[in-house]
């Protein structure tokens, strides 16, 4: 394998097409991951987290195709120059390499031998934050970090429940706790029978997009954690991201009204054939109504009914999670150093 260092935005811009194609055959094959998230997420440093970084991704050809893909960047860390993935640490819920499984290990060798030869000067440590338990690429990554002597550490960072969904939302309630089915289902059925018009829907009309994503932050910065989340840099980053998404198809932010005014909001990726439930927001005023719990029962009954296969609530183990049929799975960080 030939490998490059790319440090130009331009040159990222180049690789869109490419990059997406790669990622599809991926080890782990997220929205996080997709070019367009990237570079929305590069061009806030992640909302205004990174106080500054530069670009260090490295590329691997193999006969002229694109074989695998390093997003990383490079900034202080912990006391000391350090690479990270792109999308790290808060706002990205699922990293990795970009690389084929049959490529894996081979890749992974050269990327090392690579980075300590033409990184980027002066690095100390490499990390490799929010990496599901599903992927390959930490063991893989532990086996050539030990062969060359330096030291490779790894931890459980949090959990990240997910449905596997059924195809069928009757089979879907029956495999939930006997309670819960019950609430899901008589929330739902006050909703509709509500003395004012409740309706639920997603956003399709890119014209009215911005509306929604003021109506999304209004929502969400109800609950004071996540209004103080919402500085003007994170609003700007969500509505990059918020638009490349639904540029590229795979957005789905969806709001329950009550007699014409939002009571709840879901800000969702469909991607891959799962639903990826990103952040959430509901007004107060209609809080004995359930609205969250009645849009996500809605949200989970379109998911099973057009054949998505899991309905990821992603990093939190926040009860309600639960509560609907969640199951664990982790998310994990490596960190290497030479």
């Amino acid at each position: 394998m030939e490998y490059t260092l790319l440090t130009s935005p331009k040159d990222l811009d180049a690789l869109a097409t490419t990059w997406n194609t790669l990622l599809e055959e991926s080890v782990t094959n997220t929205p996080f991951l997709r070019h367009e998230y990237l570079r929305a997420w590069w061009q806030t440093l992640g909302g205004g987290e990174w106080p500054q970084g530069e670009l260090a991704i490295v590329l691997a050809y193999q006969d002229g195709e694109l074989i695998g893909i390093a997003p990383f960047f490079l900034t202080d860390y912990e006391g000391a120059p350090a690479l990270l993935l792109l999308g790290s640490i808060e706002i990205s819920d699922f990293l990795d390499l970009i690389v084929r499984p049959q490529h894996l290990r081979p890749f992974l060798g050269g990327l090392l031998d690579f980075l300590d030869q033409h990184g980027p000067p002066g690095w100390r440590a490499l990390y490799l934050h929010n990496v599901p338990d599903t992927s390959p690429t930490l063991e893989a990554l532990r086996n050539e970090v030990t062969r060359r002597g330096w030291t490779f550490e790894k931890e459980v960072l949090q959990p990240a429940p997910y449905i596997p969904l059924p195809g069928d939302w009757e089979a879907y309630l029956a495999g939930i706790n006997k309670k819960q089915r019950h609430e899901i289902r008589r929330k739902m059925r006050r909703a509709e029978n509500y003395a004012k018009p409740v309706r639920w829907y997603i956003v399709e009309d890119e014209a009215t997009l911005d509306d929604a994503i003021e109506a999304c932050c209004h929502l969400m910065a109800q609950d004071p954690e996540k209004q103080a989340f919402l500085t003007q840099t994170m609003r700007s980053q969500m509505r990059l991201a918020i638009h490349a998404a639904f540029r590229a198809g795979w957005l789905q932010l969806a709001f329950l009204e009550v007699d014409g005014e939002k009571a709840a909001g879901y800000l969702n990726f469909d991607y891959n054939n799962r639903i990826w439930v990103y952040n959430s927001g509901l007004d107060q005023r209609f809080r004995e109504l359930s609205p969250g719990w009645v849009l996500l029962g809605h949200l989970l009954k379109w998911a099973n009914e057009n054949g998505r296969s899991e309905f990821d609530f992603m990093r939190g183990d926040e009860e309600y999670k639960y509560r609907f049929g969640a199951v664990n799975r982790y998310v994990l960080r490596a960190k290497v150093t030479r």
